[in-house]
């Protein structure tokens, strides 16, 4: 994932809520009850960000695919390296190696 898509893509989403609430901020009614200026705020951040700000989500989740398949890759092929190690073991004596092990 690219960094720089993820943070310009937080950056336009707190730019969404930021700005329409500095806006309903200026009205006094708003002043007084703040907290529904910030639902307000939110409900018309979440709006925009829908409409508008689709490129550089999917720029996000693009990144974030790249990511999970490199890592389900390298996964599996850690996978293929137990089953190759597993499948040349040694193979394992059927006598005795030497004269301790039998009783005296």
């Amino acid at each position: 994932m690219k960094a720089r898509s993820a943070l310009v893509y937080s950056v336009l989403r707190l730019l969404a809520f930021l700005v329409p609430f500095g806006i309903l901020m200026l009205f006094p009614i708003m002043r007084e009850y703040y907290w529904l200026s910030a639902i307000f705020a939110a409900l018309i951040g979440l709006s925009l960000s829908v409409l508008f700000l689709r490129k550089p989500l999917d720029d996000v989740t693009a990144g974030l695919a790249e990511r999970r398949a490199k890592a389900s890759r390298s996964a599996s092929d850690e996978a293929a390296e137990d089953a190759a190690a597993d499948a040349v073991a040694p193979p394992e004596d059927s006598g005795p190696a030497s004269d301790e092990s039998t009783p005296a």
